[in-house]
């Protein structure tokens, strides 16, 4: 008799085993395929117009934002330029794809604003239908208070990428600037160019020197390429428009 009480309780503890077994085992099952069904590959969004590909993310339990907006000759406007993440990625349902939405080639002719008070400055630039960009302070007892003083891109550039334009405005002396749009300092000489940025605290490093080869003299019609003067800029880092402030440290290259 305990002979087959043990058998008969080995039975039913392989039974209940193999039950706990298969709940396991279902229970594994089911969370791999809520958390993989939840799971998408982010499709190919490029050259999609961008409603075309806000139907396509939102079928795919995607959410789609269109983060920034430029100017291109290779892709038409309206249609998306990049995206993040890049396609193939896993996601989860709900993820927020970013965008890049074309303009389309420049059409838009940037308007002097140079000499006019900020206010009247970003009516201009809406109006001619850009935006403003970064606007950056600079004690200047020269001009007027909110007078713009420095633009970039500059008056009539041409192949702009972005659809806005960073002002430099004057302040008074005794106001602290709270940071600079670097100039474009390119063609002038390097004293020049030190002196102006030390006076509102901005450091230079130490200067690269390069070579500029002659260039050949025009041939028929075609004009006189000009020579590079030595000791002129031909190189800055960071670029004109970007935001620099006294923290930052200025590098040029400078023709020999």
């Amino acid at each position: 008799m305990n002979r087959r009480f043990f058998i008969n309780l080995f039975q039913v503890a392989s039974l209940i085993m193999l039950l706990v077994a298969v709940a396991m085992l279902s229970a594994i099952t089911t969370m791999h395929f809520a958390i993989h069904g939840a799971e998408v590959q982010v499709p190919s969004l490029k050259g999609m117009t961008v409603s075309d590909a806000r139907s396509q993310a939102a079928g795919m339990g995607l959410n789609l934002n269109v983060d920034n907006r430029y100017y291109s000759g290779e892709v038409a406007a309206g249609h998306i330029l990049t995206q993040s993440p890049a396609p193939g990625t896993v996601v989860r349902r709900e993820w927020h794809v970013r965008v890049a939405e074309s303009l389309g080639p420049q059409k838009v002719d940037v308007p002097d604003t140079v000499g006019d008070d900020q206010r009247i400055a970003a009516f201009q630039l809406r109006r001619s239908g850009l935006d403003v960009g970064v606007t950056a302070k600079l004690p200047d007892s020269a001009v007027a208070e909110g007078t713009v003083i420095s633009q970039d891109p500059p008056a009539h550039a041409q192949g702009i990428e972005r659809p806005s334009v960073n002002l430099l405005v004057a302040v008074p002396e005794d106001e602290n600037a709270d940071g600079y749009v670097m100039p474009d300092l390119t063609g002038l000489p390097i004293v020049a160019a030190q002196a102006e940025l030390a006076r509102v605290g901005i450091k230079t490093g130490i200067p690269t020197f390069v070579d500029i080869p002659v260039p050949p003299v025009g041939a028929g019609n075609a004009p006189p390429v000009p020579l590079v003067a030595p000791g002129s800029i031909v190189a800055q880092a960071p670029l004109g428009g970007a935001r620099v402030d006294q923290t930052m440290e200025i590098q040029l290259t400078v023709a020999k």
